[in-house]
C-alpha cells in the first residue's frame, strides 16, 4: 500500500539519505494522464521527426513520387494535430490533477524552497556533488528543463501552423499571416526545423540525467514512468 509523503518531502526539503538497511515503501508520483501522455508524445514525436525530415529533403522522397509525399505529408498532419492535443491535455492537467506531483508547481519553482535547490540540482549534473537533491517528483532544475521544452512545442506548433497557412489552409493563414510581416518564410522554416534538432537533444540528454538519478539514488526513477510508482526510504515518509 503506498504511504502519503509528508509536506517536508514534497517540498523538496533535504532528508537523510538511506542506507542500504533501510526499508523502502513504494509510493505513486506519477498518475495515468501523464504517463500516457508521456508516452503518446514520445512515439508523436518520432512520427513528426520522421516525416518532417522526408518532408525537408525532398531528395529522399522515393524517387519523388507523388502519392508517396502526399502519404507522408498526410501522416505528417494528423500526427502534429494529435501532438497538439497531448500539449494541450497535459498542460491542463497541470491544473486539474490532485496529484501534486503533475501540477504546474513541479515546473516553476512558485516556493522558496524549490528556488533553493536549483543551484543543488546544478552541481549534481555537473558532477561537483555527488549527491542529488533528495526530492519526491521533479528536482527544480529538471521542472525548468520541462517548462523551457513545452515553450519551444508551443513555438513548433506555432511555426507548424504558419507553414500549413502556406501551403493553402484558410484557417491556418488567417491565424498566423501576420508573422511573415515580421519574419520571412525561410527563417519560420528554420526555426520549425531546428526546434526539431534541440528536441532530440533534450530526449537523449532527459534519458541521460533519469539514468544518472536512478542509480544513485535507488529509487526507481526509470520504472517509474512505466508503473508511476518510486521506492522511497521510510524514514522520508
Amino acid at each position: 500500500m503506498s504511504a502519503a509523503v509528508p509536506d517536508k518531502a514534497v517540498s523538496g526539503e533535504a532528508v537523510p539519505r538511506a542506507c542500504p538497511e533501510q526499508a523502502f515503501v513504494r509510493v505513486r508520483v506519477w498518475d495515468l494522464p501523464v504517463r500516457v501522455v508521456h508516452w503518446l508524445l514520445v512515439l508523436a514525436l518520432v512520427v513528426l521527426s520522421v516525416t518532417g525530415f522526408l518532408i525537408g529533403n525532398p531528395q529522399l522522397r522515393l524517387g519523388g513520387d507523388a502519392y508517396w509525399v502526399t502519404w507522408v505529408r498526410t501522416v505528417h498532419e494528423i500526427t502534429a494535430f494529435v501532438f497538439i492535443d497531448l500539449i494541450l491535455a497535459r498542460v491542463a492537467w497541470h491544473v486539474l490533477s490532485p496529484n501534486r506531483w503533475s501540477r504546474w508547481t513541479e515546473w516553476i519553482p512558485s516556493t522558496r524552497e524549490r528556488r533553493r535547490l536549483i543551484i543543488p540540482s546544478l552541481r549534481f549534473y555537473l558532477f561537483i556533488d555527488r549527491e542529488a537533491p533528495e526530492v519526491v517528483g521533479h528536482n527544480p532544475l529538471a521542472g525548468m528543463t520541462y517548462a523551457v521544452l513545452y515553450t519551444m512545442f508551443a513555438a513548433e506548433i506555432f511555426t507548424g501552423v504558419a507553414l500549413w497557412g502556406v501551403e493553402g489552409r484558410s484557417w491556418a493563414a488567417f491565424l498566423t499571416g501576420w508573422v511573415f510581416h515580421v519574419v520571412s518564410l525561410p527563417t519560420i522554416r528554420l526555426i520549425h526545423h531546428m526546434i526539431m534538432w534541440l528536441t532530440w537533444g533534450f530526449m537523449i540528454h532527459h534519458l541521460y540525467s533519469a539514468m544518472l538519478v536512478d542509480r544513485v539514488e535507488g529509487t526507481g526513477v526509470i520504472s517509474s514512468i512505466f508503473s508511476g510508482s518510486k521506492f522511497l526510504p521510510k524514514e522520508r515518509l
